[in-house]
């Protein structure tokens, strides 16, 4: 076991202000691989204080300049992709060949996206006898969770450092580590002193202190509806600007048309993937009713070949919440065709890849987010159905729509009240904007519609 020191504020590390420490566990095999510093209020207020004294000259610095910032950055992260695959694994505990590819590999092509961005966006703009400057909106506190700890990081670091802005990051407790190479890698990459700041610590104490800090201009956050409930309510006091991203209850729709096989193969890939510790996640199948039961034995099957293939949850509490679940639906009369609560291991916080049958819209399970591997299917009687159901949640962050004809497809999914549609299995896209509707958050994250997140407008008439 390693015990980290100290906090990375003004561009050196510096000894924490209190004794607390926070232990990182590996899920995989419940053992305590190394401490961090719990960071304290004064911790904060030091790293708040760094990021104001150095956005004056960072915000004034050419935008090719912090172009060629991100673009080294982008290229440690891609040099210590490796350490940072095994870091994420250790703990995390999603297997290694998707911390290579997905945990180290996205934050990299996001990094060089912005790079790109700062050095062609236009910053100032004529709009009739008026000139419109887009500004920094100062000093950002991001917030961000442990499902995906490096690539959040660089979703709100990259698009705010492009734009400008400093910043103060607090990242999850359970996944610190690779926010400490992240934070070694911005100072390799040879970002100025103060202009991105770490903290360690837990959310009620560091986090609800960068939210409600008066020097905090923006403060970036995500993580589940109940907590981005508070840090809006929190925010409001110095009525600084909130971007949330926050839960998902998504639909994957497959409609009549639809290549069945393809569709329930690929819908069960997404909600295994990562474990389900995905807010993204296609949660609800929908299917209509005269191919339902082919469905459900399509997913069954599917699922059964995930149960060596995925890694555990974070943590034993995550674990638990989801067991519960599974009994709930089960509780509540949904049917079990795959996996269920009990253990799957008897070390490690593991989760079967758990499916059922014979859900309703109103049911617990179809309804609220789990955050674990479970998949609910439901039948449908036509679209008009299928649409009441897709849009039935409080959430509206993303989904998935089938269809033979494209055409089809793409009707549906503007009638669905929900941020990212992909389209019969659509790529992943790192430029397209990603959010929600409804309470699944504020805001757009990717793109530049995610770095406009970070930047005020000011206009001068003449």
């Amino acid at each position: 076991m390693k015990a980290y020191d100290g906090m990375y504020i003004d561009g050196t590390w510096r000894p924490a202000a209190g004794p607390g420490v926070i232990e990182v566990v590996n899920p995989a095999d419940e053992q305590v691989i190394a401490t961090v510093p719990a960071g304290t209020l004064e911790d904060i207020d030091a790293a708040v204080r760094a990021a104001r004294a150095a956005l004056p000259a960072w915000a004034a610095t050419p935008p090719a300049e912090r172009a060629a910032r991100l673009t080294a950055l982008r290229d440690v992260l891609l040099a210590r992709q490796d350490e940072i695959a095994a870091t994420v694994t250790a703990e995390l505990g999603s297997p290694l060949k998707l911390s290579q590819t997905v945990h180290a590999g996205v934050p990299v092509a996001v990094a060089g996206s912005y790079a790109d961005l700062a050095a062609t966006y236009a910053f100032e703009e004529r709009v009739g006898n008026s000139t419109v400057f887009h500004e920094p909106i100062g000093v950002v506190g991001a917030i961000t969770p442990w499902n995906y700890p490096l690539h959040q990081i660089v979703a709100k670091t990259a698009p705010a450092l492009a734009a400008g802005c400093t910043l103060v990051v607090k990242p999850a407790e359970d996944t610190p580590l690779v926010a400490r190479l992240f934070a070694e890698a911005v100072h390799e990459a040879g970002i100025p002193a103060g202009v991105f700041n770490l903290v360690t610590g837990l959310g009620p104490v560091a986090g609800q202190a960068l939210a409600e800090h008066p020097d905090i201009d923006l403060v970036s956050f995500t993580g589940s509806t109940a907590v981005g409930r508070r840090i809006g309510a929190i925010a409001a006091g110095t009525v600084k600007k909130v971007a949330l991203e926050l839960g998902g209850k998504s639909a994957n729709v497959i409609l009549p048309s639809a290549d069945l096989a393809r569709a329930v193969h690929v819908g069960v890939a997404n909600v295994m993937s990562n474990s389900g510790q995905t807010c993204s996640a296609w949660t609800r199948m929908l299917v209509h009713r005269e191919r339902y039961d082919e469905a459900v034995e399509l997913a069954a099957t599917a699922a059964a070949k995930y149960g060596d293939r995925i890694g555990p949850v974070v943590n034993a509490r995550q674990r638990d919440r989801v067991r519960g679940y599974i009994e709930k639906g089960t509780a509540e009369g949904a049917r079990l065709v795959a996996g269920g609560p009990e253990a799957p291991r008897e070390k490690g916080y593991y989760v079967s890849p758990t499916v059922f049958a014979d859900v309703t819209p109103g049911m617990t399970i179809a309804q609220e987010e789990i955050f674990g591997p479970v998949l609910s299917v439901l039948r449908y009687d036509d679209e008009d159905d299928a649409l009441r159901i897709a849009n039935g949640t409080v959430y509206g962050l993303a989904g998935a729509v089938w269809a033979g004809d494209e055409a089809e497809a793409v009707a549906f999914a503007r009638r669905m009240d929900t941020g990212q549609v992909d389209i019969n299995g659509g790529r992943f896209n790192p430029l397209a904007p990603f959010g929600g509707y409804k309470q699944s958050g504020v805001g757009r994250e990717l793109g530049v519609h995610g770095m406009t997140e970070y930047l005020q407008t000011k206009s001068l008439q003449f």
